[in-house]
């Protein structure tokens, strides 16, 4: 029981430092020894042809190691290097392989790896290519929105049967939490926790989508306490407040490879259940009294972030969006050269599996990139150029092709997480579109 009342609390902490990074975060650490890499442009954005080149520091406790042996490799992200090889640093600052150009959009990685006292430590920086160029390579079917409008037609005629459970250990003076559930298609339900303010009265609210896997949740509570009523869900029709035994056994057994299940057909494809449960968590916000049902956003990050996209293209009661690196963007391109979104179903190693004709056909109807193009609200993005888990060369496919309203607070060094800075803006943001005042 120990061990049981430890692990909850564990999860307790990571479900709130989730709340930001919602994805799945690849976090800094700090290390004694630090691998360096640097491009020669101070924002690491080039035009084409222009000359990029990198160098590498090591450093240890704060001071450049010289006279070591580095390997490095530099290419299209995802793709085989077009140079490798080793390096001696004989200076603070060595130059790392041979300057190129290209006039292909995209971004071009440096990898360098060090051995220190047996210990191997690694370091990555990317260039982007005039990223404002890079346009889709996934195609857009020409009954595209009348699927969804269908599926969304049909989804109105199940009841929603909503039901709330008090949580008086999650609760605080200001605002109920609840764990809830509501009806979705194929007999499944969709579960998450609900807090809304005590206090009667109309408030905005947020929907916030999940990053990939399978967990438990707590809930944006500290959220609403600023006076947002806020609905945090899982997609896997399972409740998200049992101990992390069962989510561990359900991501190593069924639910293992969940994204990519059933995409031989788009009406059995595993997202389809999921990107209509976000349409069904909005109307579950939208019957709820105390929500003001002209003033809803959506937001997530890596797999969220793609569900924000998805969720505020298909459903106009979203009025703003907030997207962190979204995964599912851009799927196809692995198959034109270059890289493609999470869950890189069609990259090398996947191919020969996943890349057959239909795969590929049904893939369109559920790529971010197909949404982007019909998303009318304003929103905010975040992101880095060193994302390896959802490759820039995806989420900038999708970015492109936005035509509403749109923010992007660049941080070019991060990859699959955020600094305290960016989360900071986020909350500003939703917090100045729901008119509340910091």
């Amino acid at each position: 029981m120990k061990n049981n009342h430890l692990i909850r609390s564990f999860l307790a902490i990571l479900c709130l430092v989730a709340v930001w990074n919602l994805g799945t975060a690849q976090s800094r650490s700090s290390q004694l020894v630090q691998v360096l890499v640097t491009p020669n442009k101070a924002d690491w954005t080039y035009g084409k042809n222009q000359e990029i080149s990198f160098n590498v520091s090591v450093i240890k406790h704060q001071v450049p190691v010289q006279g070591i042996d580095v390997s490095y490799s530099i290419g299209w992200e995802k793709m085989d290097p077009l140079q490798s090889g080793t390096l001696k640093l004989n200076g603070p600052s060595s130059l790392v392989g041979k300057p190129m150009q290209t006039n292909t959009p995209g971004f071009i990685r440096c990898e360098v790896k060090v051995k220190v006292d047996g210990e191997e430590y690694r370091g990555i920086a990317t260039a982007a290519v005039a990223p404002e160029e890079v346009q889709p390579t996934q195609t857009m079917p020409a009954d595209f929105m009348d699927f969804w409008n269908k599926e969304i037609a049909a989804l109105k005629n199940i009841p929603l049967d909503p039901k709330l459970t008090l949580l008086p250990e999650k609760s605080t003076a200001t605002v109920d939490v609840y764990h809830v559930s509501f009806q979705n298609i194929n007999n499944s339900r969709i579960y998450g926790i609900l807090a809304r303010p005590k206090k009667a009265g109309k408030y905005p609210a947020v929907l916030q989508v999940p990053g990939a896997g399978v967990r438990p949740y707590d809930g944006l509570v500290q959220q609403a306490e600023q006076g947002l009523v806020t609905l945090q869900i899982g997609i896997h029709g399972v409740p998200v407040r049992y101990d992390l035994e069962l989510y561990q056994s359900l991501a190593a057994g069924p639910l293992r490879g969940y994204m990519m299940n059933n995409l031989d057909d788009k009406n059995q494809y595993y997202y389809r259940r999921v990107y209509l449960g976000c349409v069904r968590a909005v109307d579950f916000l939208s019957q709820l009294e105390e929500v003001n049902a002209n003033n809803m956003q959506v937001w997530g990050g890596s797999q969220g972030g793609a569900l924000s996209i998805i969720t505020a293209a298909l459903d106009k009661r979203i009025k703003n969006l907030v997207a962190i690196y979204p995964a599912i963007s851009d799927l196809t391109g692995y198959l034109h050269g270059r890289a493609g979104g999470w869950p890189h179903m069609f990259n090398k190693d996947n191919a020969p599996f996943m890349a057959t004709p239909e795969k590929i056909a049904n893939s369109a109807y559920y790529d971010v990139v197909n949404f982007a193009k019909h998303v009318k609200v304003p929103g905010f993005y975040t992101w880095g150029y060193n994302d390896e888990t959802c490759p820039p060369t995806s989420y900038y496919a999708a970015y492109n092709v936005i035509k509403a309203p749109k923010t992007l607070f660049l941080v070019q060094e991060t990859g699959h997480w955020t600094f305290p800075e960016q989360q900071t803006k986020i909350f500003d943001w939703v917090l100045e579109k729901a008119n509340i005042k910091k």
